[in-house]
């Protein structure tokens, strides 16, 4: 569940930042890619984590 809403809000934040930079769809769609799957990283990280914790 972490991993997928990290990688929404990787999304969402990509695609924010290459839209504020004045990028067309291209760019908007693969920063957003980018930034969904380190976000995504991060969150399989922290589940992973969160469970070896417990």
């Amino acid at each position: 569940m972490i991993v997928i809403f990290g990688a929404l809000l990787g999304a969402l934040f990509g695609a924010l930042k290459a839209k504020h930079q004045k990028g067309n769809k291209w760019d908007i769609a693969q920063w957003a890619f980018v930034f969904a799957m380190i976000f995504g990283i991060i969150g399989l990280f922290i589940t992973l984590f969160i469970h070896r914790s417990l």
